[in-house]
């Protein structure tokens, strides 16, 4: 029986009919490409099916026949983009057409992968829109071409694929909403009502516990640190013993002083002998008078050097430093920071506000400071200082120095931990706290 002979029975075009019910039936476009791939096998019995989408220039995989859903990393479907772009270019019009190995000469990749993985000819179905726009192309692998009564029974479920196909995408675009102006109006008034909130103004700034009554403790004179007589957070009374310097040179020195005030005396002792026969005499007793009290004031001098060589603690508190092996060893100037001796009852918080998120601040307001080490035990305090002038910090940032309180004696506020400081400022409206920072970079940027 020949395939005209078979098309033409009543169970056949009943077969048909059925398509096109399910045709319209599919409530996605992926179920009804996986009706096209599928269902027609029993018409057509066809090695495979592709159904592809046509995405601007390129053509999108949407079923293949046999496959739920195509492994898209798999050699055949990556070779085949590239054989379905070439197949496309290769249809003249909007009709179905025949493409047989043997009557086109593709190129070698292509034709390469059509001996591997595809049989003789390819039935090429394109499915468009009523405006001529094309929606998708079918694929069917073939042995050879439908019978002409055939291709003529399938036009009509081409045109109620085509039309489904339509359908269903212009469903998807009608899924978006778009409001009417009446409603765009009533949500920018909405929004204007919303931008006129007053909200309490906020700033973050990084911040880190210290005591309100520290003392610098620096050296007293130029030396060299011989030793460190505290650890680091070793608590002190007043008179404790911090740290000395190097005696050496300033012993050599005082040595070498008393010699010279020893051999001053003695020159002035002789001159005062002689005073008695030789008036001559009586001349340098100032001279050697004013030398002896000279090499006596530079000793005296080397001796006070030498009891502050000794450094000790002017209060009671908390040696704050780092490492003692830093020090050991280390020349220092008059001056010079060492350590600190610091009050741990005491804490309060410094701030240290970038420029960029600097808001208007006054003594009194209100600060959370979140510690890293306890998140979920906040502080809470307020502004005491504040610094008229930025500098930048240890991290190369620009910022204002902040110095907040603790409100209470809480146990974990201890020196040195580190955390995040939440600044409330004034209440502004909300369209002013949320356009703050960009309607600063505008006015920046464009000199107005």
């Amino acid at each position: 029986m020949t395939m005209n002979e078979r098309i033409v029975q009543p169970q056949a075009l009943l077969s048909l009919i059925a398509l096109r019910d399910r045709a319209l039936q599919a409530e996605s476009l992926n179920a009804l490409a996986f009706s096209m791939a599928n269902d027609l096998y029993p018409v057509l019995h066809f090695h495979q099916a592709l159904v592809f989408a046509q995405r601007g220039e390129a053509l999108e995989l949407l079923c293949v026949s046999g496959l739920s859903k195509p492994s898209e990393d798999s050699p055949y479907l990556v070779w085949l983009r590239r054989a379905s772009r070439w197949v496309a270019s290769q249809l003249p019009d909007q009709q179905p057409h025949w493409l047989a190995r043997d009557a086109v000469e593709p190129p070698a990749e292509i034709a390469e992968g059509w001996a591997e993985w595809w049989p003789a000819g390819l039935w090429c179905v394109p499915l468009q829109r009523h405006d001529g726009q094309r929606l998708g192309l079918l694929l069917f692998l073939l042995e050879q071409p439908p019978a002409e009564g055939l291709q003529q029974a399938l036009s009509g479920l081409w045109q109620t694929w085509a039309y489904c196909w339509a359908a269903l995408t212009r469903q998807r675009r009608l899924r978006r909403w778009w409001p009417s102006r009446r409603q765009a109006l009533l949500a920018l008034a909405v929004a204007g009502a919303l931008l006129l909130i007053p909200v309490r103004q906020t700033a973050l700034a990084p911040a880190e516990i210290v005591s309100h009554q520290a003392q610098i403790i620096s050296s007293p004179i130029d030396g060299v640190v011989e030793r460190m007589q505290v650890r680091p957070n070793q608590p002190v009374e007043a008179g404790t013993p911090l740290f000395s310097l190097n005696e050496t040179t300033l012993r050599s020195r005082a040595e070498v002083l008393s010699k010279e005030v020893a051999v001053a005396d003695a020159e002035l002792m002789a001159a005062s002998q002689r005073a008695f026969d030789n008036p001559q005499s009586k001349g340098e007793l100032t001279l050697l008078n004013g030398r002896a009290l000279q090499r006596r004031a530079e000793l005296a001098a080397v001796e006070a050097q030498l009891k502050r060589t000794q450094v000790l603690s002017p209060r009671a508190g908390v040696a704050v430093f780092s490492d003692p092996n830093d020090w050991l060893g280390k020349p220092v100037v008059t001056g010079e920071r060492i350590l600190l001796v610091a009050d741990p009852a005491q804490p309060v918080m410094l701030i240290q506000l970038p420029v960029a998120d600097a808001i208007a601040l006054e003594p009194g307001a209100a600060v959370t400071l979140f510690l890293t080490a306890y998140p979920l035990q906040p502080l809470k305090g307020e502004i005491l200082e504040t610094s008229y002038q930025a500098k930048a910090s240890d991290d190369g940032v620009v910022a204002y120095r902040l110095l907040a309180s603790v409100e209470g004696k809480p146990e974990h506020a201890r020196l040195g931990l580190h955390g995040t400081a939440k600044l409330y400022g004034e209440r502004v409206l909300l369209g002013y706290y949320l356009l703050r920072r960009p309607l600063a970079a505008l006015r920046a940027w464009t000199g107005w």
